[in-house]
């Protein structure tokens, strides 16, 4: 059994569609998969959040929402705004354990960035992250500003001792510009290790099929995939 924490540079860079490629991946090797969302903010109840999709995109349906608030705002203040208690990561950290007595991988989607506050305490994802003694999974954009993104999230990574499961491009354009080939040697450069996968733009649009299929090019074999970086750098060299 195995407990992943995804996170990313902020939000709208992919960090759903990677949950969900990560799950599908679980889900063709025969293995068994939860996903755990510990706290969907700006989705009224009832509507489709983030859960909702990577059900669609993976076919596994053992996915937990702990907490639902409607403000699209941090966790912390949205809990705020609604005048009810926090999410409790400790409490969360107990489900998530549980979870994984009975699946070979639990994947934990944070909300927005690393460092986003889920109590007035200031609690924050890479706290349940050191709870669970997990690996991180840092979920970049490709284009201008994700280097310095990257690289905050990553020094406050390893400031707090986390262990760094690599880094994923998010959305990777059809037609990447100078920038974003650029980009991709200099990631790597931060995260002192090859690139962990680069997920195509529009991936969250396929049928679940064609996505299973996608993950598997987009991931890399650490995490069940067959991403290829050396090819994909050498491809994209500037």
């Amino acid at each position: 059994m195995s407990v992943i924490v995804v996170t990313g540079t902020g939000s709208g860079v992919g960090k759903t569609v990677v949950c969900a490629a990560l799950a599908a991946l679980a889900r063709t090797r025969g293995a068994s998969a939860a996903v755990v969302k510990p706290a969907q903010t700006g989705v009224r109840p009832g509507e489709r959040g983030d859960l909702d999709e990577v059900i669609r995109l993976s076919g596994v349906p053992t996915t937990f929402e702990l907490a639902r608030f409607e403000q699209p705002l941090s966790p912390a203040a949205a809990a705020r705004a609604a005048g009810v208690p926090p999410v409790s990561l400790a409490q969360a950290a107990l489900r998530i354990r549980e979870l994984a007595e009975s699946s070979r991988l639990v994947v934990v989607e944070g909300t927005g960035g690393l460092l986003v506050r889920f109590d007035e305490d200031g609690a924050t994802i890479a706290d349940l992250a050191r709870l669970l003694g997990a690996q991180v999974l840092v979920v970049t954009g490709a284009g201008c500003g994700t280097l310095n993104h990257t690289a905050l999230t990553l020094e406050a990574l390893a400031h707090r001792g986390l262990d760094l499961a690599g880094v994923v491009i998010g959305g990777w354009p059809a037609e990447p510009g100078v920038i974003e080939r650029s980009n991709v040697a200099d990631l790597e450069m931060l995260a002192a290790r090859p690139l962990a996968g680069a997920l195509p733009e529009g991936a969250g649009l396929l049928d679940a099929g064609a996505f299973a299929a996608v993950a598997r090019r987009g991931l890399a074999v650490t995490l069940g995939g067959a991403f290829d970086p050396a090819a994909f750098r050498d491809s994209y060299h500037v």
